[in-house]
C-alpha cells in the first residue's frame, strides 16, 4: 500500500516529482483510472468506478468502490484517500458527502475534446507527470489531425445519427459530435450536441431522425448492447439510408462515451474506418 507522504519535508528530498501531488486516489469513472494506468502512475490509485473496463486489468488490481450515480462513501474513507476525481454535475451528490467527510474531490466537467485534452493535462501535472502527458496528448492530436486530413478525400461526407440512448431516443453528446466530425461524417444532430444534459438531447419525435435520413447510425446505448435489428424495425425507418443500406453499428460505451483517452483514439479510430468502409460502398 502507498503511503502518504510525512510531510513536505519528504517531497522537498525527493528528486522524483512524482513525490507531489495526491498519493492515493480513487476515481468515480474510468477515464482518471485509464489516464493514470497510461501514465505509469496506477500505483497511486486504490478504488475505482465498477464501470471501469480500460484497462481491464484495473478490475483485478483496484476495488470497485462506486457507480456513476451513486458510491460506497463509507468504503471511500476507509481508503483514506487525498483525492477523489469524479465527472460532472451528475457525481455533485457524492461529491458533496465526501467533501463532509473532509475529502479533497476534483470534479471536472468536460464536454469537448479540448476540455477532454485540458482535463488529461490537469490530472497529469497533479500527479507530477506535465511532460509524459503532453508527449502522450501530442501523439493523440497528430492522430485526429492525420484521420482529419484522411477523410478530407472522402467523395461525400456521410450523414451520421448516433444514438446514445433509445427510449427516448438521445443524440450525441458534444465530444462525440466532434469526433463524428473528425472521422468524416456530419453529425444529423449538432444543435442538440451543444447541450451538456442528457435530458436536453432528447429527440421526442422520432418522425424527426426519419426526415434527416441518416446514411449510418451509430449505437452506444450507455452499457446496454446496441440492437441495429431492433432500430430497422421501428415504424417508419424503412425508408432511411442507414436501414435500406444495412449501415447501423455498435460503438461500445467504453470506448466513446467515457470523455478521456478512449474516445480519442479507439472511438474515433472505429467510426473512421467504418466511415471509410461506408465510402468504399458508395465509390
Amino acid at each position: 500500500m502507498t503511503e502518504k507522504p510525512s510531510d513536505w519535508r519528504a517531497a522537498a528530498a525527493s528528486k522524483d516529482t512524482s513525490a507531489y501531488g495526491p498519493q492515493r486516489i480513487v476515481c468515480l469513472t474510468e477515464e482518471p483510472t485509464e489516464w493514470l494506468y497510461l501514465l505509469g502512475q496506477e500505483r497511486r490509485i486504490v478504488g475505482i468506478s465498477g464501470y471501469t473496463v480500460r484497462p481491464a486489468r484495473a478490475r483485478d488490481e483496484k476495488p470497485r468502490v462506486s457507480a456513476y450515480l451513486s458510491a460506497k462513501i463509507d468504503r471511500i474513507v476507509e481508503l483514506q484517500p487525498d483525492c477523489v476525481i469524479g465527472f460532472s454535475d451528475l457525481q455533485a451528490d457524492i461529491a458533496a458527502q465526501l467533501i463532509r467527510c473532509g475529502i479533497q474531490v476534483t470534479i471536472f466537467n468536460q464536454r469537448g475534446v479540448a476540455e477532454i485534452f485540458s482535463m488529461m493535462y490537469q490530472l497529469a501535472a497533479m500527479v507530477g507527470q506535465a511532460e509524459r502527458g503532453l508527449a502522450l496528448m501530442r501523439a493523440m492530436q497528430q492522430r485526429l489531425l492525420a484521420i482529419e486530413q484522411a477523410a478530407r478525400a472522402l467523395k461525400r461526407r456521410p450523414r451520421v445519427y448516433f444514438e446514445e440512448w433509445h427510449d427516448p431516443h438521445i443524440s450525441a453528446i458534444a465530444w462525440v459530435s466532434e469526433l463524428i466530425g473528425v472521422a468524416g461524417g456530419d453529425d444529423c444532430f449538432p444543435e442538440l450536441a451543444r447541450q451538456a444534459m442528457g435530458k436536453n438531447r432528447i429527440i421526442a419525435d422520432g418522425g424527426e431522425i426519419v426526415r434527416r435520413d441518416p446514411d449510418i447510425i451509430f449505437g452506444s446505448w450507455c452499457g446496454k448492447k446496441f440492437r441495429p435489428e431492433l432500430v430497422a424495425a421501428r415504424p417508419g425507418w424503412e425508408g432511411v439510408a442507414a436501414v435500406k443500406n444495412r449501415q447501423l453499428f455498435e460503438i461500445k460505451s467504453s470506448e466513446i462515451l467515457q470523455p478521456g483517452p478512449a474516445a480519442l483514439t479507439d472511438g474515433v479510430e472505429k467510426l473512421h474506418r467504418l466511415i471509410l468502409d461506408w465510402d468504399a460502398l458508395h465509390g
